[in-house]
């Protein structure tokens, strides 16, 4: 039996993670990939806790900067985490992983309120739990939710997935020189303004120690590699042997 690294974890997705290359906002064939990983994980005894973006429905920033209020654009946003939410858990479910959707803004009929004990208590049991609607609050990403939420049920690392192998210092898929860290440090990140994560985000790992692995999560395997520690990806944290 492998023994994983971490005891609980939390995954941050983005929205466009359930878009697949039917164009589709959310494909279920995708879906159903991410889900499965998520419960090989959760079978090595790993606790999961999920921050999902909106980005695939709908992006608060780019409608504000058209024209939209602001404060009306993030809180629709944090709408649409909601319907991801709801589409990670359907597909979980389908997969007898019992999972709850736990949001930020009371929608009672759809998700549990974010309590913090609750939360806790859930994971306690073995229940993957997705944390919807962000912070709850307008000018805060869904990045930051995620530290947030981290940090608040005591997790053991932040897991970043995204489509690229980790962080760079440049745009992999423009510059085909641009090189891979293996680690960086926060202030690596916060200086060389590093897309990482946002900075507000990155600060509040710094804070808790909490350390941040960026990694592909289009390679099937890769979530479970990073939970037993193999070197997959981007390691953040505030060791001084960054390079």
């Amino acid at each position: 039996m492998e023994t994983p690294i971490y005891r609980r974890v939390l995954l941050k997705l983005s929205g466009e993670a359930l878009v697949g290359e039917r164009g589709l906002s959310i494909d279920p064939d995708v879906v159903a990939r991410i889900a499965q990983e998520i419960k090989d994980v959760r079978e090595l005894g790993v606790e999961i806790a999920i921050v999902i973006g909106g980005g695939n429905l709908f992006r608060g920033l780019s409608a504000s900067a058209r024209g939209m209020d602001r404060v009306t654009a993030d809180y629709m946003g944090m709408l649409a985490t909601v319907i991801n939410a709801l589409a990670l858990q359907d597909q979980l479910e389908r997969f007898d992983v019992p999972t709850r959707v736990l949001s930020a803004i009371k929608i009672e009929e759809l998700a549990e309120p974010f309590i913090r004990r609750r939360a806790v208590r859930h994971l306690e049991k073995g229940r993957v739990v997705i944390f919807a609607s962000g912070t709850g609050n307008p000018f805060f990403t869904t990045d930051t939710a995620a530290a947030l939420r981290a940090v608040e049920i005591d997790s053991e690392a932040i897991l970043k997935g995204t489509k690229v192998d980790g962080v760079y210092d440049s745009d992999p898929l423009q510059n085909p020189n641009a090189k891979r860290y293996e680690h960086l440090t926060y202030m690596d990140v916060v200086k060389q303004r590093l897309k990482v994560m946002d900075t507000t985000a990155v600060t509040l790992c710094m804070e808790n120690n909490l350390p941040i692995i960026v990694f592909n999560l289009k390679v099937p395997g890769n979530l479970r590699r990073v939970v037993l520690g193999e070197n997959v990806g981007t390691k953040v944290d505030g060791g001084s042997h960054a390079h």
